[in-house]
């Protein structure tokens, strides 16, 4: 069985793990805590981050977008990276969005603030990181409205990565209940497509110890 090591809250390894669950394949997950430090982990990845795929015949993979590359060559159907060289290079863009500026501008002052501080004992969140986090995240929601008033999905027609690395960062964010959906129909009919697949089941199963998510986390019509 491949193996994901993992974080409950890291957007990266929710990608990995809707990838997976989107081709169909089976695998385990371990939790890591990153800050731990472990000669083990650090073996596999001397970067010490999350998510680290480990295959049945002992293939490791690290880094989020090589692991998810790697299970679209390997296992190509459905398609997740598809169409013609211009949406190939559209879905990439909008991965790159999510994975770099809204990871940066968002999760970081938000999860790592109001989740990550609390469990490594490192003090009170910062307020002016919050309130930044919270005005970049309206921006973002903007823009995936944006996107999805002439296509069906952010990248197109079809349901791709980019869909699964932008649902990975709001999900993560939507846990700790920091999603103003009641402002933004236009990236909430998304989310709500998004949020309805099979794939999405298991992530909305999540409930972290001490940390229980909103009432609405896992209803499907919220």
């Amino acid at each position: 069985m491949r193996t994901l090591y993992h974080l409950w809250l890291s957007p990266f390894s929710r990608k990995v793990r809707l990838v997976l669950d989107e081709k169909g394949l089976e695998y385990d997950m371990k939790v890591e805590r990153e800050w731990e430090r472990r000669e083990e982990f650090l073996a596999l990845n001397p970067a010490g981050k999350v998510p680290v795929l480990v295959e049945e015949d002992g293939t490791v993979l690290a880094d989020s977008n090589a692991i998810c590359e790697y299970l679209e060559d390997v296992h190509p159907s459905p398609t997740l990276i598809g169409g013609t060289p211009y949406e190939r290079a559209e879905i990439r863009r909008i991965v790159a969005w999510f994975d770099g500026k809204f990871d940066r501008e968002v999760s970081d002052n938000l999860l790592y603030e109001k989740v990550m501080k609390r469990f490594l004992g490192l003090g009170a969140p910062d307020s002016e990181a919050i309130r930044a986090g919270s005005a970049n995240l309206r921006t973002h929601l903007d823009y995936i409205a944006y996107l999805t008033v002439e296509r069906n999905y952010l990248a197109g027609d079809e349901f791709s990565l980019a869909d699964i690395a932008a649902a990975a960062q709001i999900s993560a964010i939507d846990y700790i209940g920091d999603v103003p959906w009641k402002a933004y129909e236009g990236a909430k009919d998304w989310y709500a497509r998004v949020k309805s697949r099979p794939s999405f089941r298991p992530i909305l199963g999540d409930h972290i110890p001490g940390l229980p998510p909103p009432s609405y986390y896992a209803d499907l019509d919220f």
